[in-house]
């Protein structure tokens, strides 16, 4: 098992916030992520959510603005934050620009060179840090849910349909819903992916869903959005990702709020209901 490193770790609300460092294989360099336990983690393994965050924040930015502790010490829920891409591949151009490169990883295995050697964030999440985690930590890997923002967003809609079985629960505060789409999307797919539009399809939400035979999520995703989200008209499209899911019949409740906009004052006041969703399914 690869060895963690703990960096820091602070008591809160009854439970422990702990941040993490470790080699990742995957990657081929080190990662950080972190980590709340709940009280009750101290006398046995308890389900997690998993939180993918958006472009250019790291695995801090969620524990400190979501607001997001106290509830999951009353649900009994860990969380589990990642990192957004790899830091220090040293590939030409990776810090040129706030939506490509580092802090914008996409959640995906990039195929084309020079990323391919390091840009590995589907696998590294997937095949890596979920059982690392599930072997180091009280966590129950089979009581899993995943949710995130904007980028994390699609994260969490995108893996959740392309590994089915390895999350219990889903749900996300404004996704990128159709980045193949939308200018987020396709600087990324292209750098990443190739120009070959057709192979996006695999890590487009809205494309996912419209080929599923099944539904994939019988209890329901959840997803709000801010009608005030200054990407909303360019970027997120999450029209497309509701007409995909009526197709085949996946149950979605996703909420459109007045004045609300991108940020975490969005996310926090909508904190309790998503965790409030995934406690529904995972306890």
């Amino acid at each position: 098992m690869a060895m963690l490193e703990l960096l820091s770790e602070h008591a809160c609300f009854g439970g422990i916030q702990r941040f993490y460092q470790h080699q990742s294989t995957e990657i081929g360099l080190p990662m950080r992520f972190s980590v709340y336990l709940p009280p009750r983690a101290a006398q046995d393994s308890v389900p997690a959510v998993m939180y993918l965050a958006g472009l250019t924040c790291t695995e801090e930015t969620f524990m400190i603005k979501a607001g997001a502790q106290r509830i999951a010490a009353e649900l009994g829920l860990a969380l589990i934050a990642p990192d957004t891409s790899p830091r220090g591949a040293g590939v030409t151009g990776e810090t040129e620009s706030w939506d490509f490169g580092v802090g914008a990883g996409f959640y995906l295995d990039a195929t084309e060179s020079p990323w391919s050697t390091h840009y590995r964030m589907e696998s590294y999440l997937v095949a890596e840090l979920i059982p690392l985690l599930a072997q180091a930590l009280p966590i129950k890997a089979r009581r899993l849910g995943v949710f995130g923002h904007s980028m994390g967003g699609h994260g969490a809609l995108t893996l959740s349909l392309r590994h089915p079985g390895l999350f219990k629960s889903v749900s996300a505060f404004a996704p990128v819903c159709a980045p193949k789409q939308c200018p987020w999307g396709q600087k990324a797919f292209a750098g990443y992916l190739g120009p070959d539009t057709a192979l996006w399809s695999a890590h487009d939400a809205s494309a996912l869903m419209s080929t599923c035979t099944e539904v994939p999520y019988a209890e329901g995703i959840l997803i709000d959005q801010g009608l005030a989200d200054r990407f909303l008209p360019d970027q997120l499209h999450p029209h497309l990702f509701e007409q995909a899911c009526a197709r085949v019949g996946q149950p979605l409740t996703l909420r459109r709020h007045e004045a609300y906009d991108h940020g975490y004052y969005f996310i926090s006041t909508f904190m309790a209901d998503h965790l409030a969703h995934h406690a529904r399914i995972l306890l």
